[in-house]
């Protein structure tokens, strides 16, 4: 069977085929490879902001926030933990921007765990999640513990046991790496760093909405993540934080805003945290771009995360048996990991040039995502993207790869 043929015949046998023709068209593009960076817009979506700015905007003003504005961090927060995380309700919260919530569990984590000096990361993860860990650990005079990881792969169990002791207040780590689509043992992970007595956190950004996550299952402390990846807000759209609510009396995070306080339009003296996972919020919460939202966590929740999953999988080993059949005779090497259960829901592929591609890759109407230095990321959404696409554009990348020998 040739390996169109085998696209139309997984095509035609996808339970999920349907979903497909619920995004927003995109006439100009032929192959949407880049949905593990920023996710389709909805139909729904579209309707949903209109009618929100012409009606709930428009129509009731500042009375909208008596409408359950004001909630819905919070009632957003339980239904995402509900459809994608795992979380029991009251433990999860949509505000602010990925790098932000990591300021504020983390600062709330280390000084949680008073005498402890060390946090644990790895060299590979995402800058932002070094950048605020070295902000941090100069404000607190605490100490990185670098684990090197191999772009090609990810943080292991075995590497944290090598350097995890009893002075260690925090690790970090991504449950998918962004480069090579590694899914970490997040379960196995976080044992090995609660026998040492560390608070664990872990970075969701390239795993919600596309891998099964049990949260509350597998005993993590603290998760960040975006919503504009597989869950399909829009450009910046909010953030989420996760914690656990056996720490929400324990962990106080730093940016005191009105928002967050017990008894926000008192507007008294003071600081006094709100209870539970409300004390997370700061400023006013960015209701506009929350709508997406409702829409999204509807078709999350009728499609099923484990139904996402399969057809994930089946996605990325259909992008490795066309990369090893028409790309590997060319030079370019797969950096991600061919294990299914150590996949998360992307491909990494790597040659040099391929920064030299983008452009006429682009004027095809084929979007894949390059990562520096010289890696192409294929990330294929299972709500958005048919197999058929997936072959239409790998065949115009091995077409220009042939042509860039």
């Amino acid at each position: 069977m040739s390996l169109l043929a085998r696209a139309a015949d997984l095509d035609a046998a996808d339970p999920l085929a349907a979903f497909r023709d619920r995004f927003l068209p995109a006439p100009s593009v032929v192959s949407y490879l880049d949905g593990n960076s920023l996710g389709r817009p909805l139909e729904a979506t579209a309707r949903l902001m209109d009618d929100f700015v012409r009606s709930r905007w428009g129509g009731r003003l500042i009375q909208g926030w008596t409408d359950g504005w004001l909630e819905w961090p919070l009632t957003l927060g339980d239904r995402l933990g509900a459809v994608a995380l795992g979380a029991a309700p009251g433990q999860t919260v949509v505000a602010d921007s990925t790098t932000v919530l990591l300021y504020k569990l983390a600062r709330a984590a280390v000084d949680a765990r008073p005498g402890r000096r060390k946090v644990v990361l790895d060299t590979d993860n995402f800058p932002t999640d070094r950048y605020v860990l070295e902000g941090i650990a100069a404000e607190r005079n605490l100490s990185l513990v670098w684990i090197s990881t191999d772009p090609a792969t990810g943080i292991t169990g075995d590497q944290l046991r090598e350097v995890i002791d009893d002075d260690t207040a925090l690790v970090l780590f991504s449950h998918v790496a962004y480069r090579s689509g590694w899914l970490a043992d997040i379960p196995g992970i976080n044992r090995i760093a609660h026998e040492a007595g560390a608070l664990t956190m872990w970075d969701l950004c390239h795993s919600a909405g596309a891998v099964p996550i049990r949260l509350d299952e597998w005993g993590v402390d603290l998760a960040v993540g975006c919503s504009y990846k597989y869950l399909n807000g829009g450009p910046g759209a909010p953030a989420f934080a996760y914690l656990r609510s056996s720490l929400q009396d324990s962990l106080r995070q730093p940016i005191q805003g009105w928002m967050g306080h017990r008894a926000a339009f008192e507007m008294g003296p003071g600081y006094e945290a709100a209870p539970g996972i409300r004390a997370l919020l700061s400023g006013t919460p960015p209701i506009l771009a929350m709508v997406p939202m409702h829409a999204n966590l509807d078709m999350l929740a009728e499609a099923g995360i484990e139904a996402v999953r399969t057809k994930s999988l089946l996605l990325t080993a259909y992008v490795l048996d066309l990369a090893d059949e028409w790309l590997a005779p060319l030079g370019v090497e797969v950096v991600s990991p061919r294990d299914p259960a150590r996949r998360g829901g992307h491909v990494t592929l790597r040659r040099p040039g391929f920064e030299k591609l983008l452009e006429p890759l682009w004027s095809a109407g084929v979007i894949p995502d390059y990562r520096r230095p010289d890696g192409l990321r294929i990330g294929p959404a299972p709500l958005s993207t048919s197999f058929t696409e997936v072959h239409q554009g790998m065949a115009v990348l091995r077409d220009l790869v042939e042509k860039h020998q």
